[in-house]
């Protein structure tokens, strides 16, 4: 048996990372030599707890980034004319890719989105609130969507 690394996710083994015992075959000839893992020495271990060091770090700088742009979104109402009938009827109704453009183009906040958690928009006249996963569904954060009856 050997100890490895392994330097991506391999199915039914682990996740990149991990430090894994397998049988010398397939260690050698299967995930060595097909670049998944590296051999665990002593040095090897070092990078590893250095990467890993290193990850966290990073991974709670972009939460403390998706908190801050949480809170910047929840000062932002998006303001949209929509063509509407008798009643208040909509017609047609405001994508996640109508409210992306916007925020990037008067707010200059760029998100994805299919990191909405409501993909299916605005439509009806009012306030909508929408939830994005700004972070790992960690950080939610909520977008404030207001529709008006075009004149």
């Amino acid at each position: 048996m050997m100890k490895v690394i392994l330097l991506k996710d391999v199915k039914k083994l682990g996740k990149k990372g991990e430090t894994k015992e397998v049988a010398d075959g397939y260690g050698r000839n299967f995930l060595i030599s097909g670049g998944l893992a590296v051999e665990a020495s002593k040095g090897s271990m070092k990078v590893l707890v250095t990467q890993k060091a290193e990850n966290e770090a990073m991974d709670k700088q972009l939460e403390n980034e998706a908190e801050q742009l949480k809170a910047n979104l929840k000062e932002i109402v998006l303001d949209f004319k929509i063509k509407a009938g008798k009643g208040g009827k909509v017609f047609g109704s405001i994508s996640t890719k109508h409210i992306v453009e916007k925020l990037r183009v008067e707010h200059n906040i760029k998100l994805d989105k299919r990191k909405f958690i409501d993909t299916h928009g605005a439509s009806g006249l009012g306030t909508t609130l929408l939830k994005v996963d700004l972070y790992k569904n960690k950080v939610i954060g909520v977008v404030n969507v207001h529709l008006t009856q075009q004149a």
